[in-house]
C-alpha cells in the first residue's frame, strides 16, 4: 500500500474524492502524526501520476493553510511513512522544503524505497566500504 499523509481532514477528503473518481479504493486511518490515506501500489502509471499530482496540489494548499496560522509561521514539516525491516512502520519527518525538493525529483515510491534502504542498512550495517581491494 502507498500511504499519503494529511494534516487537514478537508484536504484529505478532497484527495479521497479524486482517488475515487479515478477508480481507486482508499483506506483511511489516523495516527499521532496525522491523517493517512492508503491506496494500492499496483496502480497504472497514468493513474498513479494523476493521484500524485493531486497530492502535490493539496500539499501546496496545506502549506498555504499553515502559513495563515500563527503556528504555521514557525513550523513547516512534512512526513513520509517508512516500513522498517522488522515490519514496524514509522514516520520520517522532514522540513517541508526538503520534502518538496525530494518530491520534485523522485516519485513517492522512489522516496519510500530510498528510506527503506537507509533503514535496512542502518539497522544491519555491513561495516565494509564500497571499494574493497
Amino acid at each position: 500500500m502507498l500511504e499519503y499523509m494529511f494534516f487537514d481532514s478537508c484536504l484529505r477528503d478532497k484527495f479521497v474524492q479524486h482517488a475515487q473518481e479515478l477508480g481507486i479504493a482508499c483506506t483511511l486511518q489516523a495516527d499521532n502524526m496525522g491523517l493517512i490515506v492508503a491506496v494500492p501500489e499496483d496502480l497504472p502509471d497514468a493513474t498513479a501520476a494523476a493521484l500524485e499530482a493531486r497530492y502535490e496540489e493539496l500539499q501546496e494548499e496545506q502549506a498555504s493553510l499553515a502559513d495563515q496560522s500563527a503556528r504555521g509561521l514557525k513550523k513547516h514539516q512534512a512526513g513520509f511513512r517508512l516500513e522498517l525491516p522488522d515490519g514496524q512502520s514509522c514516520m520520517v519527518v522532514l522540513q517541508a522544503d526538503v520534502a518538496t525538493r525530494l518530491l520534485d525529483s523522485f516519485s513517492l515510491e522512489e522516496i519510500q524505497a530510498l528510506f527503506a534502504t537507509v533503514a535496512k542498512q542502518a539497522l544491519n550495517p555491513h561495516g565494509s566500504s564500497l571499494c574493497q581491494g
